[in-house]
Parts: structure tokens; C-alpha cells; sequence
């Protein structure tokens, strides 16, 4: 096992980093505070290679590796949580077609994809299917050459702005067998979308429901054979899951070097508050957890790529110990600043706030214990 980055691997991940510091960062609170969706700074993300990292190269994309992937999430997320996240959702639309389209569609959908000239949204979660995914209700009935799609989609990201909405819909029986995949366009009749949501976190991404009433998609426009939509869904989730925890550690480690560097210049007592062992042994535990998370969603990266039979099973892993944790660690790097950390003029509110919900999306983290506990107990 090798711990240390190649020379490739060290060059991936600082410019990703200058990225974040020079583009990302000193915009994040006002994204934030305005909910500003970023579209013109993702595009320059996309020059980098950043909007097609596991893409194949033949469509314009990066052809990197799942732990590339871990590297530049994680560093993009040290200067805008919710921006990375998003770019992270378009990317695995993106490894869907990639993975599951016909050469057509390929090279219909993918070269624009890879600039961000076209962004995509990824449609799964149901009003009343969030984690039971199987139990989805949005029906696609075929109709010659179209499917006729009728049902809603709740807590979309990028929905009103994206242009590609990749949908999981049901074309035949109830169960994960009956699903499909198709790409609705943006412009297409029948499509619409609900208010920008009121959310805690991720202001600078729009939420809202996609509702498809009579919405006619062309079956040309399906990914794989119908009934393979519930693997596609899952299988671009394991991705999804690295991504997020990437998401999560790279924030809080932005978290955990704010608040290393305040407890120099804070003194109460006579003392700065770094001289207090307390404070001492809680920077010790954020550190250790950083690391923990940042091996197990390495290691879960490195299984995808290599196609390992676990890869599933060290995905939900990562995701689960990563976002619980990697929320405690910028929670307490906002305790350590006292009442400033609950200031908008420090970054560790907005931090917790967007990190709140990766405890949530890409599977609630009740659902990676079922996964989890499916494997240990077969």
C-alpha cells in the first residue's frame, strides 16, 4: 500500500487548490448570502478539466482516476462546499453517459457537458421516495418512439438552471427492476420547476422540485436497456458517496485550519488558548479524524478504480464515517471560536451549515448502515 501522492497526483491537487484559494473562496459568502448559483466560475473549473474527471478523453473529458477525483473535491471544497458539490453531481450525470450511453448520445450530450455550456442534474429522490429509491413513482409510459413521462422530482440540484436532467422513472413493474434512465432536455414541453427551496446550507446551488406532466422524451434519449435504471442510479452513487465525503473533509479541514490559526491569536486568561491542553487534545482529535476519513475515502476510491468486489462496501463506509465526522470536526472548530464562530464574518458557520446535509444526500447515512450491515450479515 502506498500512502504518499504521485508527482502527477501532487500536481492535480494544487492547481485544484489554487483554484479554490484564487476563485472560490473569496466569493463563497457572497454565493452564500445572495445564493448566487456560480455558473461563469464552474465554467472556468471546467477549463481545468474539472466538469469530466472520470470522463473519457474522446468527448473532451479528464479520463482521471476515482482517487483524482478525492483530491480535487477535497481541495475545491476547502474554498466553496456547496460549489464542489454541485460540480461533483454534474460529474457523475456525466459518468452516467459516459458509462451506459450508445456512441450517439456520447457525442451528443458530452463535449458540452465538459465545457459546463451544458450542466446536468441528476433525478432520483422522489416526495415520497427519498431513501426507499426503489419504491419511485415517476412513470414513463412508451409511446411509439417517446416515453410519456408524468411524476415529480424533489431536491434537485441545479433544477431551473441545468440543461440535461438525467431521470430515474419507471417503465415497467413496481421494484428496482421496473426502473429506467432517460435525459430529459431542459427545454423540452411538459417540463417545469418549482420555487428555489429555503435551505440551511448550499445557498449557492438552486434546489427546487421538477415536475414532468405529459412530457414527451424521446426513447433515443434512454441510457441502457429499460429496467437497468436502479443500477445505473446506484452505481453512479458509489462514486456520488467518495465525492461527498471529499466534500466533507475538505471543508472541514478549511474548518480545522481557521481554527488552528485563531487559537494563536486568541487569549483569554493572559493565555492564547492554544496554550491550553484542552484545546491542545481537541486539535489533536480533529486532526486524527481528518486523517481517518481521508484514508478510508482514499481507500474507497482506490477500490473503484480497481473494480474491487468491496468497492460498494468501502464507499457507504467512507461516506458515512467521513460526513458525521468531518460535520463534528467544523462544528468544534466553530466552538473554539466562541461566539465569533457564530458570526458571519468567519467562514465556520457557512462551513457547518453546508456540511449538514452530506449526512443526508447521496443516501442518508442510516441507509450506508444498512448497506453495510447487508454485506456483513450475507
Amino acid at each position: 500500500m502506498h500512502f504518499s501522492l504521485t508527482e502527477d497526483q501532487s500536481l492535480i491537487r494544487d492547481m485544484a487548490r489554487k483554484f479554490a484559494d484564487d476563485r472560490l473562496k473569496p466569493n463563497a459568502a457572497h454565493w452564500d448570502e445572495e445564493k448566487i448559483f456560480p455558473v461563469d466560475v464552474m465554467r472556468e473549473a471546467a477549463e481545468l478539466g474539472f466538469a469530466g474527471i472520470y470522463t473519457r478523453e474522446d468527448v473532451g473529458g479528464s479520463n482521471l482516476t476515482r482517487l483524482d477525483a478525492a483530491l480535487i473535491f477535497e481541495e475545491l471544497s476547502r474554498g466553496c462546499v456547496a460549489t464542489a458539490a454541485f460540480l461533483s453531481i454534474h460529474n457523475m450525470c456525466a459518468w452516467m453517459i459516459d458509462t451506459w450511453g450508445n456512441e450517439e448520445q456520447r457525442q451528443r450530450f458530452l463535449p458540452g457537458m465538459m465545457t459546463m455550456d451544458k450542466i446536468a442534474s441528476y433525478c432520483l429522490t422522489e416526495p415520497g421516495a427519498g431513501s426507499d429509491a426503489a419504491s419511485l413513482r415517476t412513470k414513463a409510459k412508451r409511446d411509439g418512439d417517446h416515453y410519456i413521462l408524468n411524476g415529480s422530482k424533489a431536491f434537485i440540484s441545479g433544477a431551473g438552471t441545468s440543461d440535461y436532467y438525467v431521470v430515474m422513472c419507471r417503465t415497467g413493474d413496481d421494484g428496482p427492476k421496473g426502473v429506467s434512465t432517460v435525459v430529459v432536455e431542459k427545454d423540452t414541453p411538459g417540463l417545469s420547476f418549482g420555487a428555489n427551496e429555503k435551505k440551511m446550507g448550499w445557498n449557492a446551488q438552486p434546489t427546487r422540485v421538477v415536475t414532468f406532466e405529459d412530457c414527451r422524451v424521446p426513447v433515443a434519449n434512454r441510457l441502457a436497456d429499460e429496467g437497468m435504471g436502479f443500477t445505473l442510479a446506484m452505481n453512479g452513487l458509489n462514486g456520488g458517496r467518495i465525492n461527498i465525503g471529499a466534500c466533507s473533509l475538505g471543508g472541514a479541514t478549511e474548518a480545522f485550519e481557521t481554527a488552528k490559526e485563531y487559537v494563536h491569536t486568541r487569549k483569554q486568561f493572559g493565555r492564547e488558548l492554544a496554550q491550553f491542553q484542552v484545546t491542545q487534545f481537541k486539535l489533536a482529535d480533529m486532526a486524527t479524524e481528518l486523517d481517518a476519513s481521508r484514508l478510508m475515502l482514499y481507500r474507497a476510491a482506490a477500490a473503484l478504480d480497481t473494480k474491487d468486489p468491496m468497492a460498494a462496501q468501502y464507499s457507504a463506509m467512507a461516506k458515512r464515517f467521513a460526513t458525521d465526522t468531518c460535520f463534528d470536526v467544523a462544528n468544534q472548530a466553530l466552538q473554539l471560536h466562541g461566539g465569533y464562530g457564530y458570526l458571519k464574518d468567519y467562514p465556520l458557520e457557512r462551513i457547518v451549515r453546508d456540511l449538514r446535509v452530506h449526512q443526508i444526500l447521496e443516501g442518508t447515512n442510516e441507509i450506508m448502515r444498512v448497506i453495510i450491515a447487508k454485506q456483513l450479515t450475507a
